[in-house]
């Protein structure tokens, strides 16, 4: 970790497409302990403003839909046309341990090898839907590095999509054909925030499933109020195996951010989303003082232990807990 006022060189370093500065630097945001808070705050500082020309997409889809296999595929299409790839997977973490796999790297052999991509696995931790606190930081890291294309790859369960949608430009839901009542299988809300809907799998027995798939997700998506102004989602078929639909993905990507641009520009779009990043640190910053103050955890115990037994409701065992803490402060 860096020392009161190595944090400039470290920034220094990162903007130069130092890797290994990078890895650091990302450590360093991750990390939770309060001293590395502060030098992290003060790293990302001397970054100077983000790129509004980096592209910055999320990926969901269920385990089994081949998002590693199809990221890798389509990061290696995006690298052969001259862009700088940083992928941020975020990995789930047990609930148990607090371990995480983090095997990103080995399911993504090919493209982490490629010197114009960067593969960060990330552990999900408690956050919520399993979606790297700090992941926003990184991104911020990874395109100061000089990264146009930011992919950030959810876990594929829970609220995870929610928070991912919220931190990225263009939001792409990967589904695989194949699985009888394919739309029984995707909830509505998930369909909501998708941009762009790629079939993936889209070849040889699968094909013809694959195509009465889209036609499928295209009528369902027909019947859901777009999510951003001027743009109608699109679905697409592709074929991570033998690297088919990609160009056409891309191109998607593209039409998605010009509509965007249309309807009042990224940096309105990225403004709102900083300020419900504002808040959401607001309430995560005071539910941690909350639970480290020292004089507040012997309460915040009996109001546990009342609550349990029924002697008290939730919400008046809450309203103690705040009342008391506000006083303290």
């Amino acid at each position: 970790m860096t020392k009161g006022g190595d944090q400039g060189r470290l920034a220094k370093a990162v903007v130069g497409g130092d890797r290994r500065a990078l890895a650091r630097a990302i450590t360093l945001v991750e990390s939770t302990r309060a001293d590395h808070r502060r030098q992290a705050e003060a790293l990302l500082s001397s970054l100077g403003p983000g790129r509004d020309e980096a592209i910055r997409l999320g990926i969901t889809g269920a385990p089994g839909v081949g998002k590693s296999s199809f990221i890798e595929t389509f990061g290696q299409h995006l690298t052969g046309q001259g862009h700088k790839l940083a992928v941020l997977a975020v990995d789930p973490s047990s609930s148990r341990t607090g371990g995480s796999i983090l095997g990103d790297k080995t399911r993504m052999p090919d493209l982490s090898r490629d010197a114009n991509a960067f593969i960060r696995p990330s552990p999900a931790g408690a956050s919520l839907g399993g979606v790297a606190r700090r992941t926003r930081d990184v991104i911020r890291l990874v395109e100061a590095a000089g990264h146009d294309v930011v992919i950030v790859e959810t876990v594929g369960v829970g609220q995870s999509e929610y928070a991912v949608a919220d931190m990225v430009d263009v939001f792409l839901l990967l589904v695989a054909p194949g699985g009888g009542d394919e739309l029984q299988g995707i909830k509505r809300g998930i369909m909501e925030l998708a941009d762009l809907l790629l079939v993936n799998k889209a070849d040889g027995g699968l094909l013809k499933a694959a195509r009465h798939a889209a036609a499928d997700y295209a009528s369902a998506l027909s019947l859901i109020r777009p999510k951003a102004s001027g743009w109608r989602p699109e679905v697409l078929l592709v074929s991570a195996l033998r690297r088919e639909g990609l160009a056409e993905a891309w191109a998607a990507v593209g039409r998605f951010r010009a509509a965007i641009e249309q309807a009042g520009g990224l940096a309105l779009h990225r403004a709102g989303q900083a300020r419900r990043w504002l808040w959401e640190e607001v309430e995560e910053n005071l539910l941690a003082a909350l639970k480290s103050d020292p004089a507040i955890a012997a309460l915040a115990a009996e109001m546990e232990r009342r609550a349990a037994a029924g002697e008290i409701t939730p919400s008046a065992a809450a309203a103690a807990i705040l009342e008391a803490f506000l006083k303290r402060g």
